[in-house]
């Protein structure tokens, strides 16, 4: 049964639904519809099949090598919907608007494959189709006609090769073309397109000018003169030539007028597009005095105001100014600045020049600053120069005025209090003839006394209410939460940028991630060096005799630990760098700490030891992400500052897994080499995954670690291997296997060395 034609609109509009939301699905589609919609369609669906063609080939999301091989297909169908000349004209509109997106990229083809005549030969057609329909059609199908000339004009012309070893990512235009091509001659192409132009650029030369097209074109002109420097020159002339207000010289209608200013305001801003992309160009000069004369022009013909009759030079009553003063009728006269207000005196006062109450009463404080700012600064360019002087010096005279009676003031002895002074009430304000009573009374060299208001003097700010330790916490984690927001915004320090290390380097001084990351992890170590160590006064003595040490609550340092050490974690590979630059920070405020303590507050405990604990963590966290390639682990244990029975303890637990057994012997291995001091341990934790390697268990099969650790005590520890008898094999123990509780290490040799300062930045895995 066949469908209706809403039917099929509604299947099409579903299938566009879906190229939008996924762009790949554009070929299926396009070859598809292409059926529907053809020239024997009815005029709904060919104007949906036109319409999304135009949309298709102008959207972003389609990428050039699909437009390409696309363009191909739909070329016959737009060349058949062309032929057709009682077409509607929305459906030429929309494949005239498809031509012009995919003319590039048929040229870009045919480049390529220079013996595909046919292609070319219907795009040829195309091409035709629309220059006939250039002059005659409708004014909707002409503003299209144009946009397509612009596109052969652009490509038909040499254009600028950014890269000759990937013509693909150049832009398409004549320098790409062989001079050989046998389709696409240069000596035939570049002509016709020179040609079009000036023919394009005869629509400012008309006696009167259709709006339309002179905006169409102007728009199409800006693309020409950016990428097209050649024609450049020549579009600029021809619009500095061009005079969009010339109909203004005829009586002006309302469609007129709308007409010159769509078109001023269009060859205006084209203009001053040109002029910001090159502002010391040779054309630079001539579109400034271009624009400055369209603006004064337009302003004269359209500004309403200049055109009024202006007021008449004699009077209008028949008074000149001297019968006026003979008659009485003087002009008035501009009145100075009001008097102060008897009584006290604010701010507001001193500064108010004006009698008008409304203006007194208004608060100004409700506005916003920038709206104040927005409407002050125009009016203050509008006052004329001789009234600000008389504002400001009003303003002084009075400031001066009072400074003068406080001066005397505060000369005068001070009287005492008396009965009427002692019950004086602070709302009472004397009447107009009190004052002048009183005034009349007083020697006449006595000064007014000074209003309080204005008793300048210094203004502190009160000091803001403490915060509680609840308080300070929550800003603390609020200040740490975001700064490691900041960590995922900055950009990873360049190889180039990058500070070489050296004792004269200066940490955190190039303001990037990794400056931030050092200002964090001494915020953690140093800031609260010293602070957060339990004292004496922490401790209660309980009935029996022990000490109950109360529980100590989280400081900022440890909120600062805790958020870093997440952070180390999300991504430790790329982020183990960050740890062992904390963990030597650690390591040294420890060291440091300990040192202030020897000699001093011999009653206090010990400062807290936080490398040791955070190290742990650290490495009880990634060692069950490491894989046996890993060489993360060989560099965090070479570049740590020191290490313990409890590290190699849990490098030793790696050998339960038998991919990673060759991790940890070569980690330990390599720690024999380059850490002198743990030299010892390293080999006894060797000499014991030997010893212990020979465990039947189901996950731990036989000899998974005894070879290559025998391969390597051969070398360090010889003696061992000359131990083994083949008739006297010890029995295998276990205890070295097993996963050892904290504090706790798997039985071994006795430990010899002790940990170091981090020597080897190189990491390599030990052969």
């Amino acid at each position: 049964m066949a469908l209706s034609v809403t039917e099929q609109l509604t299947q099409l509009d579903a299938a566009r639904q879906l190229v939008l939301a996924d762009s790949g699905l554009y070929p299926q589609i396009v070859q598809g519809i292409l059926p529907i919609v053809g020239a024997n369609a009815r005029l709904e669906l060919r104007r949906w099949g036109a319409d999304f063609l135009a949309e298709t080939f102008a959207s972003p999301l389609l990428v050039s090598q699909e437009k390409e091989r696309l363009s191909i297909v739909i070329l016959q169908t737009l060349s058949e919907l062309l032929e057709n000349t009682s077409e509607d004209n929305n459906v030429v509109k929309s494949v005239i608007q498809a031509a012009a997106s995919i003319y590039a990229l048929v040229f870009r083809y045919i480049i390529s494959n220079p013996h595909d005549s046919a292609t070319w030969d219907r795009m040829t057609a195309v091409k035709s189709n629309v220059f006939r329909r250039w002059d005659t059609a409708s004014g909707g199908i002409r503003v299209c006609c144009i946009k397509f000339v612009q596109r052969v004009v652009q490509v038909q012309t040499p254009g600028v090769i950014a890269d000759p070893r990937r013509p693909e990512q150049n832009e398409v235009s004549l320098a790409l073309v062989p001079l050989d091509h046998p389709l696409i001659p240069r000596s035939r192409l570049e002509p016709e397109a020179l040609g079009l132009l000036d023919r394009l650029l005869n629509v400012f030369h008309e006696e009167t000018s259709d709006a339309i097209l002179v905006n169409a074109t102007l728009n199409c002109l800006g693309t020409l003169i950016r990428t097209r420097q050649n024609a450049a020159s020549k579009v600029i002339n021809t619009i500095l030539n061009f005079n969009p207000l010339k109909q203004a010289n005829s009586p002006v209608t309302p469609k007129i007028k709308v007409q010159i200013k769509s078109m001023e305001k269009t060859t205006r801003t084209v203009l001053m597009n040109v002029l910001r992309r090159n502002q010391e160009g040779p054309f630079a000069g001539r579109i400034r005095q271009y624009i400055e004369r369209l603006i004064t022009a337009s302003s004269d013909i359209f500004d309403e105001k200049s055109r009024k009759r202006t007021l008449p030079n004699e009077p209008t009553d028949g008074l000149d100014n001297a019968k006026r003063m003979r008659l009485g009728a003087e002009l008035p006269q501009r009145s100075g600045p009001p008097p102060l207000p008897p009584g006290p005196i604010s701010h507001a006062q001193l500064f108010t020049l004006t009698e008008d109450k409304a203006l007194t009463l208004f608060d100004v404080a409700q506005l916003p600053i920038d709206l104040i700012v927005r409407i002050t600064v125009p009016v203050l360019h509008r006052i004329e120069q001789p009234a600000v002087d008389a504002g400001v010096y009003a303003v002084r005279s009075r400031y001066l005025a009072l400074k003068n009676i406080q001066a005397a003031q505060s000369r005068a002895p001070s009287q005492p209090l008396g009965e009427d002074e002692e019950d004086y009430e602070p709302d009472f304000e004397p009447t107009e003839d009190q004052m002048l009573n009183e005034t009349s009374n007083l020697p006449p060299e006595d000064p007014p006394q000074l209003p309080p208001d204005l008793a300048l003097g210094p203004f502190k700010l009160p000091q803001p209410p403490p915060l509680t330790p609840a308080e300070t916490e929550q800003i603390g984690k609020g200040t740490i939460s975001r700064v490691f927001s900041m960590m995922s915004v900055l950009e990873e320090p360049s190889a180039a940028k990058r500070q070489k290390p050296g004792l004269n380097r200066l940490a955190g001084s190039n303001y990037d991630r990794d400056a931030w990351m050092t200002v964090i992890t001494r915020l953690a170590t140093r800031a609260s060096a010293g602070l957060d160590g339990d004292t004496p006064d922490d401790e209660e003595d309980e009935p029996n005799g022990t000490i109950a040490r109360q529980i100590p609550t989280p400081s900022l340092s440890d909120g600062i630990r805790e958020t870093l050490w997440k952070y180390i974690i999300e991504d430790f590979r790329a982020r183990i760098p960050i740890a062992i630059s904390w963990l030597n920070e650690e390591w040294f405020n420890d060291r440091i700490q300990s040192q202030n303590q020897d000699g001093q507050n011999v009653g206090k405990r010990p400062p807290p030891q936080h490398y040791e604990k955070w190290m742990l963590k650290i490495l009880d966290s990634i060692l069950p992400f490491l894989d046996a390639k890993d060489k993360v682990l060989i560099r965090f244990l070479s570049e740590i500052p020191v290490l313990d029975k409890r590290v190699l303890d849990r490098v030793k637990g790696l050998a339960r897994d038998p991919e990673r057994v060759t991790l940890a012997v070569n980690a330990l291995y390599y720690l024999t080499l380059v850490r002198p001091p743990v030299r010892e341990m390293c080999i006894d934790a060797l000499e014991d995954l030997w010893r212990n390697s020979n465990l039947r268990l189901p996950y731990f099969p036989d000899d998974d670690a005894k070879a290559p650790t025998a391969k390597i005590l051969k070398k360090l520890r010889p003696e061992v291997l000359a131990e083994e008898m083949p008739d006297t094999q010890p029995p295998p123990s276990t205890e070295g296997i097993k996963s050892p509780p904290p504090g706790d290490g798997l039985p071994s040799a006795s430990v010899k060395g002790e940990g170091m300062q981090a020597s080897a930045n190189a990491v390599a895995a030990a052969g």
